[in-house]
């Protein structure tokens, strides 16, 4: 397990989060209506000015809207307009491709889709007052635990798995792990919808430790908040999807924009605040390497970890939600 603590620097993320319209957004190759999971909009503001000073960009317009993964996929289901989405979960781009919203072939280049890696750390009071180094310590008595609600939150569902996957990595069984899994939740005290709003409980002095992104981890500490942040030595790598949105693959501009996230010049950007980039050994020793780092095929990979473990009748994280009375309702 690693212990990181980063200089105070400018604020980097709004405290609030952002919506900006884009439901009946303008058409035109010309403008990108972007919707994104609920923690990458401070780094979208540098991003997105980066992508105008380039010839592709020069012109381009943007809408912006973020929140929870979930209820962003689902509001894009129901008509939303996007031309770019850039969600937590491989999942939630699946279900726009089988709406006929994204092509088949979203994840079929260099880094499959995937935008941006993190690590799921355990985010901690300064001084951790609580002595936590790891996954035992959140199941010990009195320490009390925030995550979002895994059933709206894409990021709770990484940290589901990171707690899960961790114990298996002990060489605990199947049983054991999810035996940990209720012990956890047992001691959850808030579950807001997304990551950015659990974040925020915590800044406001609830809880003792809040399990979260390495992002918004070191995007808190830039701010001056007040804490600090354990790497556990087993923990998941958290792999984020981008796709553009669209008959053929979308807009002119929108894979233009999906291009440019992905060229070393953005994803500098995106390491500068706190993601792992998908390009290899472009933030070399930056980021620490947990010995026991997994990836989500470990569990079988995300179509069924979501039948196991988030599946709305016999889930079983659905059965320990409903058992403690927390809402699965997505």
């Amino acid at each position: 397990m690693h212990r990181r603590s980063i200089p105070t620097v400018l604020s980097l993320l709004a405290a609030i989060p952002f919506l900006a319209a884009c439901g009946s957004s303008s058409s035109s190759s010309k403008h990108i209506a972007l919707v994104a999971y609920s923690t990458p909009q401070g780094v979208f503001e540098k991003l997105i000015p980066a992508f105008q000073a380039t010839p592709e960009g020069n012109g381009v317009g943007f809408s912006q809207s973020y929140g929870a993964s979930g209820a962003q996929t689902r509001a894009v289901l129901a008509g939303q307009h996007a031309d770019v989405v850039n969600l937590s979960l491989e999942p939630d781009v699946e279900k726009l491709v089988k709406a006929g919203l994204v092509s088949s072939g979203w994840n079929k280049n260099a880094t499959h889709g995937f935008v941006t890696d993190s690590v799921v750390v355990i985010i901690v009071r300064k001084g951790n007052p609580k002595h936590i180094t790891g996954w035992s310590d959140l199941v010990k008595p009195g320490v009390q635990v925030l995550t979002p609600n895994p059933f709206t939150s894409g990021g709770a569902r990484w940290n589901v798995m990171a707690a899960y996957g961790a114990q298996l990595k002990e060489g605990k069984t199947a049983a054991q792990a999810e035996a940990y899994l209720t012990q956890l939740f047992h001691n959850v005290v808030s579950q807001d919808s997304s990551a950015r709003n659990a974040l925020q409980t915590f800044a406001a002095g609830r809880g003792d430790a809040l399990l979260d992104y390495e992002d918004e981890a070191i995007a808190d500490q830039k701010k001056g908040e007040a804490i600090e942040y354990v790497i556990p030595a087993d923990t998941i790598l958290i792999e984020n999807p981008i796709a553009a949105v669209g008959s053929g693959g979308g807009s002119k501009a929108a894979q233009s924009f999906v291009s440019y996230l992905l060229s070393p010049a953005a994803q500098t950007i995106w390491a500068s605040k706190g993601y792992r980039p998908v390009i290899p050994g472009l933030a070399a020793g930056r980021f620490p390497t947990p010995p026991g780092l997994f990836k989500i095929d470990a569990l079988g990979g995300w179509k069924s970890v979501v039948k196991k473990f988030f599946d709305p009748e016999a889930g079983i994280v659905t059965k320990i939600e409903q058992s403690l009375g927390v809402s699965t309702a997505k």
